[in-house]
């Protein structure tokens, strides 16, 4: 047993690639084709820009996992940098996010298993139950470990990949570039078009952050992870611009502006009937991997933040396998409720409205440590060098620009969520006793 309880880490760099590009790609790539089609080649360019804005938030991520390999990523750099409050706000907005991402995707999932099952969709009991059967059953694999749970991670992104990869790689012989649409056909100002479209690619590219967060897990975190942040961005990066180019060589870009599955359209058009089938077994098994991943990173920033007394110390308890198992539980209770409340009439739009929200939320950690990365150098004795400083501040403005690009009415009640955790971290501060958590361990 390692330090606090935990087991001996466990995650080498293809377990913790695995955790940060399955995060990444989950649900958002299937469908950005039919998304950037009205762009044409400048919806392409987008994917090297968002990547490259992408990389920039990994390296700067990188560099602070030197300094603090400490579980809770984003959390700790904030804690250590900034202090307390911004520690909490970076947990609270992260943990919501979090929570209420895992029963959205566990409803996604629900919509492509219909096709197998058909009217499985349309029948709210029959939904519900897959649902909460899928949540608990992810809470029950990382209670029983992290070396299953990333065993598993690592599985399920191969088996993510390839398909994606297939259906691009078959686009590029199916018909050349015959259906290749052209740089602009907007027809408008090509930097506002390319910002357009960036904005809508963005979304699928948050969720580097979570190789971070079970640093404890990691074998040589300081020196894994910012590996694990490289080369995960540079694979999402590839994976998205080949599998969107070979989606765009077979389906007309008429049909795909307006495809509400062009990943199914452009594999039924290689594969025959079958393809619609195989594209729903791959976003399914998408999905199982995104979910497996923010179970996982889920329970932990609430414990780094219990740890520190900046959440109920009972967020802190490990079980005897070395996992967080009260955290993982409680996470399990929300999605669950989430789930219930999707599942009631009136509230399916309020539920939805809370997915985009929970986007917003996972970008404010990437602020608070951009910032918090300037601090840090000075409080360890190091005056930043130029090149930091930039790299620091352009991945704060990049970060800035992402979240006000989702628009004006989720800024606001994004706004309005951070100032909702503001009364939780007061009473956070009256009523958590001074008393240790006793090693953390049950």
């Amino acid at each position: 047993m390692a330090e606090n309880g935990t087991q001996t880490p466990c995650m080498g760099f293809w377990r913790t690639w695995a955790l940060g590009v399955g995060m990444m790609i989950g649900s958002g790539i299937f469908m950005m084709p039919a998304l950037l089609a009205p762009f044409g080649g400048l919806g392409l360019m987008s994917i090297l820009l968002t990547g490259g804005g992408t990389l920039l938030i990994a390296l700067m991520l990188s560099r602070l996992t030197k300094v603090i390999p400490k579980v809770g990523g984003p959390y700790a750099y904030a804690r250590e940098g900034l202090g307390d409050f911004a520690a909490f706000l970076t947990m609270w907005g992260y943990s919501l996010s979090i929570w209420t991402a895992v029963a959205a995707v566990a409803v996604g999932f629900v919509g492509y298993l219909d096709v197998f099952i058909p009217g499985l969709a349309a029948n709210p009991i029959g939904s519900l139950a897959v649902s909460l059967s899928l949540v608990w059953a992810f809470v029950a694999l990382n209670i029983k470990g992290v070396q299953e749970s990333s065993s598993f991670q690592l599985i399920t992104t191969i088996l993510k990949i390839l398909p994606l990869l297939l259906i691009g790689v078959l686009g590029f012989f199916h018909q050349g570039v015959d259906y290749m649409p052209e740089m602009n056909p907007t027809g408008g100002n090509p930097l506002s078009a390319l910002s357009a479209a960036a904005i809508l690619t963005m979304w699928a590219f948050v969720g580097i952050e979570c190789a971070t967060i079970p640093a404890e897990d990691v074998i040589e975190p300081e020196k894994t992870i910012p590996r694990v942040l490289f080369w995960g961005t540079i694979t999402v990066t590839l994976v998205y611009l080949i599998s969107t180019i070979g989606v765009m060589l077979v389906v007309p870009p008429e049909v795909l502006a307006t495809s509400t599955s062009p990943f199914s359209d452009a594999a039924t058009a290689v594969m025959g009937p079958f393809g619609a089938k195989f594209v729903a077994i791959g976003a399914m098994i998408s999905m199982v991997g995104a979910l497996n991943a923010m179970v996982l990173v889920g329970a932990q920033t609430p414990m780094a933040a219990a740890r520190d007394k900046l959440f109920p110390l009972s967020f802190a308890r490990i079980s005897k396998n070395g996992t967080p198992a009260f955290s993982l539980i409680v996470l399990g209770i929300i999605a669950s409720i989430l789930l219930l409340l999707n599942y009631t009439k009136g509230l399916r739009g309020a539920f939805e409205f809370l997915l985009l929200l929970s986007t917003l939320s996972v970008l404010i950690p990437y602020a608070f440590s951009a910032v918090a990365e300037l601090v840090l150098l000075r409080k360890v004795g190091k005056a930043a060098p130029l090149q930091t400083t930039l790299l620091s501040l352009a991945a704060f403005v990049y970060t800035t620009w992402v979240i006000i690009g989702s628009g004006y009415e989720t800024v606001f009640w994004g706004f309005i969520l951070l100032l909702a955790g503001m009364p939780v971290y007061a009473w956070l501060h009256v009523h958590v006793t001074e008393e240790a958590p006793s090693k953390f361990a049950e």
